[in-house]
């Protein structure tokens, strides 16, 4: 029969000698009193940092806007918000359409909504003019748009394609 080999690596526990709790009392004082200095310097630069906020107004006043200044910021935003009140999902998802039915044909190159008379011109180019009162016409059936029609149309004779660039205007209908 064999004896088991017993290792204790961890030995037997001492306790707390008179020089460990000194030196333990001595670390937490010395923590407690970097804690209550850091706090002290805080408070101060706050301090320092509102009286500087202060003297920087003092020095250089905010500039005021005058009556001119506010009347563009209002139209502008009245401006944006009619922007974004035009029926675009609608109108534009029929543009796409009827270039689509032109087999790709015609490049849309250009929407200009006219908010006070309550139309958009539409810029576009297409390879022949059959081509392009082919796609007048096919919006002339849209949902979106009333009275679509050509209003100018130029062959591009500097492209070796001789592309025909076209524009239209129509009035855009509020559809719910």
């Amino acid at each position: 029969m064999r004896n088991a080999i017993q290792l204790d690596f961890a030995g037997p526990r001492r306790g707390l000698s008179l020089a460990g709790g000194l030196l333990l009392a001595l670390g937490a004082a010395a923590a407690v009193t970097v804690l209550l200095e850091y706090r002290a310097i805080t408070s101060h630069r706050a301090g320092l940092e509102l009286r500087l906020a202060a003297v920087t107004r003092a020095q250089n006043p905010a500039p005021s806007r005058d009556a001119a200044a506010d009347t563009r910021i209002a139209v502008s935003a009245q401006q944006a918000a009619l922007d974004l009140a035009t029926p675009w999902t609608l109108l534009l998802s029929e543009l796409e359409q009827a270039s689509k039915d032109a087999q790709g044909q015609v490049a849309l190159l250009g929407v200009e909504p006219d908010h006070a008379k309550h139309n958009v011109r539409v810029s576009a180019e297409a390879r022949t003019l059959a081509l392009a009162l082919a796609y007048v016409q096919r919006l002339q059936s849209s949902r979106s748009l009333e009275y679509p029609m050509l209003d100018r149309h130029e062959i591009r004779a500097d492209d070796a394609q001789h592309p025909v660039r076209f524009e239209l205007t129509g009035e855009w209908r509020d559809l719910p």
